[in-house]
């Protein structure tokens, strides 16, 4: 059972939201603005939180980041809501650190399967996957880099890095297999399985986004290479 953040200033949908989570045994708290919702946050423990875009006082691509910058919440998988359908407002809400966007008008069985996908993706504290256990972790060390699987960390050098699920499952496979390139299709597919609603196109999204993290210099990264006309790669070192 998750604890789920539902933030939408249309009371219905916020209440559609609600009431199809009970129906899978969740529970959640609505909030009609972002504001209210991030004094929330900072109080109560979530797994998921489903945000609309478009909010009064704080709109749902700010609350994502400011999400994103607090503690207790940094690795929380978010999915936002929003009427808008240019891929430029797409782009910009998985900049802001979402793990997934769904355009209004949704139906409630696609908001269900994509909740039930960021779910199992985020193991809770405490689970076999989370290493609780006695499982030896499951942790891929390269080029200065260390992933940890069963923290869901990333050390670049040294210092912690914070990352998505979906920075983290993408960075895992490309950094397990280097030198081998991977086709946007064929990422998605290794990282998150046939289930899946990332796109080709939030690939490249994420992808600048773990660049920004942990190449020295993002715009002529070392890590974390691109094949023009094929895909990604991370380059072919030995392991740390």
């Amino acid at each position: 059972m998750a604890h789920v953040l539902v933030v939408d200033d249309e009371a219905h949908i916020g209440e559609l939201v609600s009431l199809h989570l009970s129906f899978e045994g969740h529970t959640s708290d609505r909030f009609l603005d972002g504001r209210a919702a991030l004094e929330a946050a900072r109080t109560q423990t979530y797994d998921l939180c489903i945000l609309d875009v478009m909010l009064p006082g704080l709109d749902g691509v700010a609350l994502c980041r400011a999400l994103r910058q607090q503690p207790s919440t940094r690795r929380v998988p978010v999915l936002l809501l929003t009427a808008r359908r240019d891929e430029t407002d797409k782009v910009l809400g998985l900049d802001s650190g979402a793990d997934d966007y769904l355009t209004k008008p949704f139906g409630v069985r696609e908001l269900m399967a994509r909740v039930r996908a960021l779910l199992r993706r985020t193991p809770a504290p405490g689970t076999a996957a989370d290493g609780a256990n006695g499982r030896v972790p499951d942790v891929v060390r390269r080029d200065g880099l260390e992933i940890d699987g069963s923290r869901h960390q990333v050390t670049v050098d040294g210092r912690v890095v914070e990352t998505t699920a979906h920075e983290f499952a993408v960075l895992k496979v490309l950094a397990a297999n280097p030198g081998i390139v991977f086709s946007r299709e064929a990422l998605i597919r290794r990282a998150w399985g046939p289930d899946t609603h990332v796109t080709e196109r939030s690939v490249d999204t994420i992808v600048k986004r773990l660049r920004q993290k942990i190449e020295t210099n993002p715009a002529e990264p070392e890590r974390l290479l691109t094949v023009w006309g094929v895909g990604y790669k991370f380059r072919d070192v030995g392991t740390a």
